[in-house]
């Protein structure tokens, strides 16, 4: 699955119906996946299918999660949308 995935746009957690942030696959990890940093929940991507019943999220640790933060924080949201930099106490 790649960020410009019209399907990306649509999709949203089960649980808290957000957003959710596309991760791809970095080497030392099994697969894309979706996550919501809201709940601090996983949702994984096999064969290019988004598991998105809420028995196939997976919850992430507190280091996990401060991890997948920072790496989503200023990248892409799951529609491919550059959030640009933050400033600290500013609402966009």
């Amino acid at each position: 699955m790649n960020p410009d995935d019209p399907l990306l746009k649509i999709l949203a957690c089960p649980l808290d119906k957000g957003p959710l942030h596309l991760l791809v696959q970095e080497p030392e990890e099994s697969g894309d996946a979706l996550y919501n940093p809201r709940l601090q929940r996983r949702y994984p991507i096999v064969d290019g299918i988004p598991q998105l019943l809420p028995s196939s999220g997976e919850q992430v640790t507190e280091d996990e999660h401060e991890e997948l933060v920072l790496r989503i924080s200023g990248g892409s949201d799951i529609s491919g949308s550059s959030r640009g930099p933050q400033t600290p106490g500013i609402t966009p």
